[in-house]
């Protein structure tokens, strides 16, 4: 079977700038090219070529100028039995029509759906068009049901996952050494570290985390809050609201330090490295990757009853849960249980490792996959020669 994966117009695949959507093909590729003839379109990058096929795996990016038209030019020339668009519902009428024999798929990792996105007309066309529709979370399905009734019986929740060998147990020689080297650079070996890891935007919620240290400094004098993170993914530059969150730091001196952005492949120094994990959200965050990372590093986490979270965050079974999201005193009382209740912060830590390696590695995501990209094909009927 020929299957295309056609990524959104923001960032490259393979992931060498970022994306959570770009991190879970990377994940899933190696499984799905063993099953389907495999091509993924991305958008173009100075470091990749335009084209190449590596270990099988066919790649075509073109500019971000006109994408969309870029991509429809190409399905033309080829006959894809099944096309996996992500996350832009818009460009699946689009590419029905330079495709009408393929069938679709359309996976979301935002609310897509919403009102000011996608007219009434466009979105039951588009529910009529696809075959499947594929979400991140119980959430986001849910934010398309409501407005879609119809589309409940195309929707299946795919949860996104890690690649466990990239996340060492932190017992280990291996995963001791790692966390040692990554504490070593930026002068922490001997602190509890706070970790932030998200772009630097106001709906991520890292000005709350800081505003937090004024009260946890008054008891814990050995910690640092570690951020992670950059203006946009790959992007460090300064704007408004990252300026904004250096001048907040400034008064804690040593005390916050900002990395900037750590690439895909190193992020996981950054949890091994750490010792209590926060995901402050302050938006209906469709389910935010940092918590597959985390759990797979065996930090306690701590998050933000928003969105999708919580669906994969038992509170205080494998992480604790903030309810009052917008109070930096919220996050300084769950910070401190971590910090003061060692043995129950392990059991989460383990119960987190565990949860991870039953229900959320890439392979569970391409299993998760291949059926919804399966019962499609088998629901087609067969093609009768004249």
């Amino acid at each position: 079977m020929k299957l295309a994966i056609i990524c959104t117009e923001k960032l490259p695949s393979p992931a060498i700038k970022g994306g959570a959507i770009q991190m879970m093909i990377d994940g899933v590729t190696p499984f799905l090219r063993e099953k389907y003839e495999l091509t993924i379109i991305s958008v173009a990058d100075d470091e990749l070529p335009d084209r190449e096929i590596v270990d099988g795996v066919h790649y075509i990016r073109f500019p971000r100028s006109e994408y969309r038209q870029h991509v429809a030019n190409e399905l033309t020339l080829h006959h894809f039995d099944l096309i996996h668009v992500c996350n832009r519902p818009k460009n699946v009428l689009l590419y029905h029509q330079s495709s009408p024999q393929s069938k679709f798929v359309l996976s979301l990792h935002n609310e897509m759906f919403a009102d000011h996105k996608l007219s009434d007309e466009e979105g039951a066309n588009v529910v009529e068009t696809v075959s499947a529709i594929t979400t991140v979370s119980n959430f986001i399905k849910k934010t398309v049901v409501e407005r879609f009734p119809e589309a409940e019986k195309k929707i299946s929740i795919v949860y996104s996952g890690v690649d466990l060998e990239s996340f060492p147990l932190r017992q280990t020689k291996l995963g001791q050494q790692i966390r040692s080297n990554f504490r070593k650079r930026y002068n922490i070996e001997d602190k509890k570290v706070i970790l932030f890891v998200g772009r630097l935007s106001k709906t991520k919620g890292p000005h709350i985390l800081i505003k937090s240290m004024e009260q946890l400094l008054k008891v814990h004098k050995d910690i640092v809050l570690l951020v992670v993170g950059g203006k946009w993914f790959s992007d460090n530059g300064i704007n408004k609201y990252v300026y904004s969150l250096y001048q907040q730091a400034l008064p804690f001196k040593e005390k916050i330090i900002f990395t900037k952005y750590i690439p895909a492949d190193f992020i996981h120094e950054a949890f091994l490295g750490g010792d209590v994990f926060v995901c402050s959200s302050q938006w209906n965050e469709p389910l935010a990757r940092v918590h597959y990372e985390a759990m797979a590093a065996s930090i306690p986490v701590i998050t933000t009853n928003r969105g999708g979270n919580a669906e994969v965050i038992l509170d205080r079974y494998n992480g604790l849960i903030i309810d009052d999201y917008n109070k930096p005193s919220s996050f300084s009382k769950a910070i401190h249980y971590c910090l003061t209740e060692p043995e129950l912060t392990r059991w989460m830590s383990h119960n987190g490792r565990r949860f991870v390696e039953i229900n959320f590695t890439y392979k569970h995501v391409s299993d998760r996959l291949i059926r919804v990209y399966d019962q499609i094909i088998s629901s087609v009927p067969p093609q009768v020669e004249t």
